[in-house]
């Protein structure tokens, strides 16, 4: 199985993608309630997640990673703890992931 094929079926299953133009192509920002359900199935599936990335209209936000938090980016505490910060900061931004499913998880 390939990687979009593995996360169409499994991980963004329900989940609207909110990219309208304003970023490259393949990358998908989620709302803030979607987005924390990509990471709840991320956590489930024992995908790396590389990097987080808010985004607003309004205003630049810089990405956060699992090296700035070092944790190794299968680590779900750094993103979920990443996550809460961010959203507790500010409402209604849209976020992205850089992330990767593992060769043994696309095996099964």
């Amino acid at each position: 199985m390939k990687q979009s094929q593995f996360l169409e079926k499994n991980i963004f299953i329900d989940l609207k993608s909110l990219n309208e133009g304003f970023s490259e192509d393949g990358i998908q920002y989620f709302s803030e309630k979607d987005f924390g359900i990509f990471l709840d199935r991320a956590e489930y599936y024992g995908l790396s997640v590389y990097t987080i990335k808010p985004w607003s209209k309004d205003e630049k936000y810089e990405a956060s990673s699992h090296v700035d938090h070092k944790k190794k980016a299968t680590n779900p505490n750094w993103y979920k703890k990443e996550f809460k910060t961010l959203k507790t900061r500010q409402e209604g931004l849209l976020y992205s992931a850089k992330y990767k499913v593992s060769k043994k998880l696309l095996e099964r």
